[in-house]
């Protein structure tokens, strides 16, 4: 074997084999635990607990024609507060597999964790080196609430997606980063900033074209349209539930129904920290205030070290959107599992560490995590 044909098997090992198995072991490590911990053999259900049941019935049965109500007449959330992207995608693997609906859910978020974690890796490498790009994809899955690519939630698929979408722009492919932007913004409302982000990507390669002197239409066109295309997601389903109910505020209104999710600036979650470190009640409460805290720190470290500006503005405006907003504080950790830029710091650091040391940050690190989001869905008794 050549030397250049050593440096391309190694490289695709990095790039393939290594990122796999990670996710692979977390996953398995994950399920022992949730075995270990479950009080009954139900973790199938667990796993399909919470907003898994509304995306199931979404991919079986399809979205509710309007609004709903309860007995007394008050308006609740249903199926339409959750984007297509997924439910959409769990029914098509029900149709080519004949898996039933909630095999499918599990079965879409394990690929897509799967496909999360490669990509991942290999933005890592190709923004900082190998090392930084393995630490990231690590972090990924063994953060507390990673848990989340287990189970029937849409995350998994939605990471996968605006990764893709950032190493395609990185590559300058633009025409895939805005398809891979406007499958994310399907997906959750948070492809939002996914697509600002591959906007302030696109703004940056014009910059460059212009000033080059090897500049062409295409180097103009290209971007545009791929921004334009991933702009288009978010706005386009919010349309599609106002026109559907027959009022554009719709999408606002069911999901403040259902699960009190209104952007009040930051009031709520700060109130949330002041309960919860004057008189925290419980130990989740405190341990979900200090993630909090944490998740801040490290986007402010990530802002400092000059992390790739379309990753810094889509982890910065996530941030903003789930810290922003009211709603369930065991969630937040959960929603912030797609940021990705409050990873970027310790990935950074265990990529420069010895070998020694970043394994054994990272392995306490997976056993507190995994073990942290097996205990959330055994023990603790809310959503996530």
């Amino acid at each position: 074997m050549t030397r250049a044909n050593e440096i391309t098997q190694r490289a695709r090992t990095t790039l393939f084999a290594f990122p796999l198995g990670i996710y692979a072991l977390s996953r398995l490590v994950q399920l022992a635990l949730l075995w270990w911990m479950s009080p009954d053999d139900k973790i199938r259900d667990r796993l399909l607990a919470w907003d898994g049941g509304h995306f199931v019935r979404v991919a079986e049965e399809g979205y509710p024609a309007g609004y709903t109500y309860d007995g007394e007449g008050h308006l609740t959330g249903n199926g339409l507060a959750f984007f297509p992207g997924y439910p959409m995608t769990v029914r098509l693997v029900h149709l080519v597999t004949r898996l039933d609906y909630g095999t499918a859910a599990i079965t879409v978020s394990w690929l897509a964790g799967a496909v999360a974690a490669v990509l991942l890796c290999a933005l890592g490498t190709r923004l900082y080196d190998e090392r930084v790009g393995l630490s990231l994809t690590a972090l990924f899955c063994l953060q507390p609430m990673s848990m989340a690519l287990s189970m029937g939630y849409s995350e998994a698929l939605f990471t996968a997606l605006v990764v893709g979408m950032l190493l395609f722009a990185h590559r300058g492919d633009w025409l895939l980063a805005g398809a891979f932007g406007l499958a994310a913004g399907l997906t959750r409302p948070t492809g939002a900033a996914a697509a600002i982000a591959l906007a302030v990507a696109a703004g940056m390669a014009i910059y460059r074209d212009r000033k080059s002197t090897e500049s062409t239409p295409a180097g103009i066109w290209k971007p545009v349209l791929g921004a334009a295309v991933a702009l288009a997601g978010v706005p386009a389903y919010l349309l599609w539930v106002g026109l559907r109910v027959g009022d554009l505020g719709a999408w606002f209104d069911i999901q403040t129904a259902g699960w009190g999710t209104t952007f009040d600036y930051g009031s709520s979650t700060l109130s949330f920290l002041h309960d919860a470190f004057k008189a925290g009640d419980g130990w989740i409460q405190v341990s979900i205030a200090w993630m909090l805290v944490g998740v801040v720190i490290l986007a402010v470290l990530a802002v400092v070290r000059r992390v790739w500006p379309p990753l810094t503005v889509y982890g910065l405006i996530v941030l903003v959107l789930v810290l922003g907003q009211a709603g369930y504080f065991h969630s937040k950790p959960r929603l912030l599992v797609p940021a990705l830029l409050i990873l970027v710091p310790p990935a950074i650091a265990l990529g420069r560490a010895r070998p020694r040391t970043a394994a054994l940050v990272l392995a306490a690190c997976g056993v507190f995590g995994l073990w942290y989001g097996s205990y959330l869905i055994t023990v603790w008794h809310y959503a996530i």
